[in-house]
């Protein structure tokens, strides 16, 4: 499976959707296009036209990747994807692998501190050794799904990407890579603060994002 950039932000954001919001799950034109838009939790931030996102769907329908479904008398019609998780799909995650899936998908290459916070509304990781475990998972596939990066200058952590949009990572990196096993440090406190405040704003984001698509239903 090979997808663009974009097709992996419909993808991801159709995986996320059916997580934190399932009564809205499947999503609409307008609000797949909304989604992809969002200026919170995407790296980077696009900005698709319905148009284009429809193309993106037709490309992905071709791909058997998205599928339509309309409700008993109504007329809008909305899509759901088959990525995994489904009879349709040879894919299958654990929670743990779908929620850093979504979050390489959205946002591209992240650490497992990172993917830790990120997560929160999709899985409640208990310590980034817990996400290098479902990265591990990942990446020792008989086809692997992520890669871990070189690790940069300044960072204490390498960075890790999916490969279904990324392939490009897998010259740069790795898929041998051992898992964390030793415990982890004593958190500080100015870290747990930055943990909390990062998710408060995150879940702020998601919140205005939802009450201007209510303001739209409503005008």
């Amino acid at each position: 499976m090979e997808l663009s950039n974009q097709e992996a932000r419909v993808i991801g954001c159709l995986l996320e959707k059916e997580i934190t919001t399932p009564e809205q799950y499947p999503l609409s034109i307008n609000s797949l296009t909304m989604a992809c838009n969002q200026k919170s939790s995407r790296e980077p931030v696009m900005s698709l036209s319905e148009q284009e996102t429809q193309d993106i769907i037709d490309s992905l329908t071709k791909k058997r990747l998205i599928s339509e479904q309309t409700g008993f008398g109504s007329r809008v019609v909305k899509y759901k994807h088959r990525f995994c998780n489904t009879e349709f799909s040879d894919l299958q995650f654990s929670a743990e692998q779908l929620a850093v899936i979504i979050v390489l998908l959205l946002r591209g290459p992240q650490t497992p501190g990172e993917l830790k916070t990120r997560c929160n509304r999709l899985f409640d990781f208990e310590s980034p050794q817990q996400v290098e475990s479902a990265l591990h998972s990942l990446a020792s596939r008989d086809e692997p799904l992520v890669v871990q990066l070189p690790r940069e200058a300044n960072r204490r952590d390498s960075r890790y990407a999916q490969l279904f949009s990324d392939k490009h990572y897998l010259e740069q990196g790795t898929t041998q890579f051992e898992v964390n096993t030793a415990p982890a440090a004593k958190t500080s406190t100015n870290q747990i603060l930055q943990e909390r405040v990062t998710s408060l704003e995150e879940q702020v984001a998601d919140l205005t994002k939802r009450l201007s698509e209510l303001e739209q239903l409503l005008d």
